[in-house]
C-alpha cells in the first residue's frame, strides 16, 4: 500500500511539473508578444510608425536636390516620406531613395519669394501664413479681428505674390496662450513649464518668451511662497522662447518628464525637428492632453504684440492657459506652445516655437535620462519605442524642481521585474521550478530504487 501511494505521489508530481513547463512556456510566449511594439493606431502617445525616420529621409532628399527642384517634404498617410519635386529627373532620384515623389508646379524658392513679399507688406495683426507643402501653396489666414479694409489690402499683396497664394478666413483670434502643463506664476500672469534644460552649470525651464520679460520672478503657488526662479534670457516677438533659471540651480529628479494629466507623465528622451504630417501631442493645464498633426513649418503669425516667425503649425487644439506647454512625439521634444486660434470644443490651429531653434539660440541642452543623453544635442534623434518613451510618474515628480523619484520600470528591483506579469520573468520562474521538480522526482525515485535494491540483497545474502 505504501509503495502504491509513493507511485501516485511521483506521478502527480511529474504531471504537475510537465503542466508547469507548458504553462511557463505559454507565459513566456505571451509576454514576448506583449512586449512587441503595438500598431501605431493603438500605441498611446506614439507618433505614426516610423515618423522620425520618414521625416529625416525626406529632409535629406530635399537638402540634396536643393530648393530650386523641391518644394518641401512630408509624411504620407502610409508613413512613407513624400517629397515635392519640380521635374521628373528629381522624381526618379526620390523614388530610387525609397520615398514617394509628387511633381508640383512651384519650387520652394518661388514659395519663399511669396512669403517674403507678405513679410514686406504693412503688418496686419490677426494674420498668419505658412507654406502648405501638400497643396504647393502659400496659405494666408486672417482671424475675426482683421477688418474688411485690411483683408482687401492683404488680398492685393497675395495676388501680386503669385496665383498659388490662397487667402482664407479663420474662426476666433490669433492670441498667445498663457498657463500650461505644470503652472508657473508671476505678477505678470500664469504660464507653463515646457522642458527642463541645462548649460552644464545650472538648470532652467524652457518656456514661451511672451510669458514674461527678463527679470520676471516665478512661483509654484498662488500665494508666492514657493519661488521657482527668475527669467534670465528670452526673446519675443521675432521668436517666442525664454529661460527661467531655477532658484536652487537644479531642476531635481524627474526633470526629464513632462506632465500629461491624471498623475501621469511622459519621459523625454531626445529632441528633434518636427515633420509635416507627423502625429504630435501637446499638454496644457487648461485643456489637458491633446493630439493632432503637424500641418506646416516655418509659419509666421502676426500677434497683437508682434510678429513671430519660424513656428510649427498644427491642428492640435489649445485654449487660453496652455502657453509654454510642451509639444512632443514618441518622447521626443519638438516645441513649446506659442499661440493660436479656436478651442478644444470646435477645434483650431496652434503654433509652437521649435525646441531645436531655442536650444541653439540659448546655448543650452535638453535634460534627458542618462542613457539618452546623446539625444539632447539639438539634432534629430531616432524615435524610441513607445515603452521607452513613456513612464507613469507621480504628479509631484513632473513638477518643476521636484525631488520626487520617477516611478516605472527603471526604478524596479530585480525581484519586481522577475515577478511582473508583463515580463517573461514569471514564465521563466515557472519553467525553472518545473524542471527542478522533474529532476527532484527522478532523483528521489533513483534513491528509493537504490535503497530497495540494497535491502533486497542484504536480505538475500544475509
Amino acid at each position: 500500500m505504501r509503495h502504491a501511494r509513493r507511485r501516485i505521489v511521483r506521478r502527480v508530481t511529474r504531471l504537475a511539473a510537465v503542466g508547469g513547463l507548458l504553462l511557463g512556456g505559454a507565459m513566456v510566449a505571451q509576454a514576448a508578444m506583449a512586449s512587441e511594439t503595438p500598431p501605431a493606431a493603438t500605441r498611446p502617445l506614439a507618433s505614426a510608425s516610423g515618423a522620425s525616420g520618414a521625416g529625416n529621409t525626406g529632409a535629406a532628399l530635399v537638402a540634396r536636390l536643393g530648393t530650386a527642384r523641391t518644394a518641401g517634404n512630408w509624411i504620407g498617410a502610409d508613413g512613407r516620406p513624400v517629397v515635392a519635386v519640380t521635374d521628373e529627373a528629381a522624381a526618379r532620384e526620390v523614388r530610387r531613395a525609397g520615398a514617394e515623389a509628387k511633381v508640383v508646379s512651384h519650387s520652394m524658392n518661388e514659395l519663399k519669394s511669396a512669403t517674403a513679399a507678405l513679410r514686406s507688406a504693412p503688418r496686419v495683426a490677426g494674420t498668419a501664413w505658412a507654406v502648405d507643402y501638400r497643396t504647393n501653396r502659400v496659405v494666408v489666414s486672417a482671424d475675426s479681428t482683421v477688418s474688411a479694409a485690411d483683408w482687401t489690402g492683404m488680398t492685393r499683396v497675395a495676388a501680386k505674390a503669385g496665383s498659388f497664394v490662397r487667402m482664407e478666413r479663420t474662426k476666433g483670434t490669433f492670441t498667445t496662450r498663457l498657463n500650461g502643463a505644470q503652472p508657473i506664476l508671476s505678477t505678470g500672469g500664469r504660464c507653463s513649464a515646457g522642458f527642463n534644460v541645462t548649460n552644464g552649470q545650472s538648470d532652467f525651464i524652457l518656456t514661451a518668451g511672451h510669458c514674461g520679460p527678463t527679470g520676471s520672478i516665478w512661483f509654484a503657488d498662488n500665494q508666492g511662497n514657493q519661488q521657482l526662479g527668475r527669467t534670465v534670457a528670452g526673446t519675443f516677438p521675432g521668436n517666442d522662447f525664454s529661460l527661467v533659471q531655477y532658484a536652487s540651480g537644479r531642476a531635481g529628479d524627474g526633470a526629464d518628464v513632462v506632465a500629461i494629466g491624471g498623475g501621469n507623465g511622459v519621459r523625454i528622451t531626445g529632441v528633434a525637428d518636427a515633420a509635416v504630417g507627423q502625429r504630435v501631442f501637446r499638454s496644457g493645464s487648461t485643456s489637458g492632453l491633446h493630439d493632432g498633426t503637424v500641418t506646416a513649418l516655418n509659419a509666421t503669425v502676426n500677434y497683437p504684440e508682434g510678429t513671430v516667425t519660424g513656428l510649427i503649425q498644427t491642428d492640435v487644439c489649445a485654449e487660453p492657459g496652455d502657453s509654454g506647454g510642451p509639444l512632443f512625439s514618441d518622447g521626443i521634444a519638438l516645441g513649446v506652445t506659442s499661440g493660436g486660434s479656436g478651442d478644444c470644443t470646435a477645434g483650431g490651429t496652434t503654433f509652437f516655437q521649435p525646441v531645436t531653434r531655442a536650444l541653439a539660440a540659448l546655448n543650452v541642452k535638453l535634460i534627458v535620462s542618462a542613457q539618452n543623453a546623446g539625444g539632447a544635442t539639438g539634432k534629430a534623434s531616432p524615435a524610441p519605442s513607445a515603452s521607452a518613451a513613456q513612464g507613469a510618474v507621480a504628479p509631484s515628480a513632473a513638477s518643476p524642481g521636484s525631488s520626487a523619484p520617477v516611478t516605472g520600470a527603471q526604478g524596479q528591483t530585480l525581484l519586481a521585474r522577475l515577478t511582473d506579469t508583463r515580463n517573461i520573468g514569471p514564465g521563466l520562474l515557472v519553467i525553472a521550478g518545473s524542471l527542478i521538480a522533474l529532476v527532484a522526482t527522478r532523483y528521489i525515485r533513483a534513491e528509493q530504487d537504490r535503497k530497495a535494491y540494497q535491502r533486497y540483497y542484504s536480505a538475500t545474502w544475509g
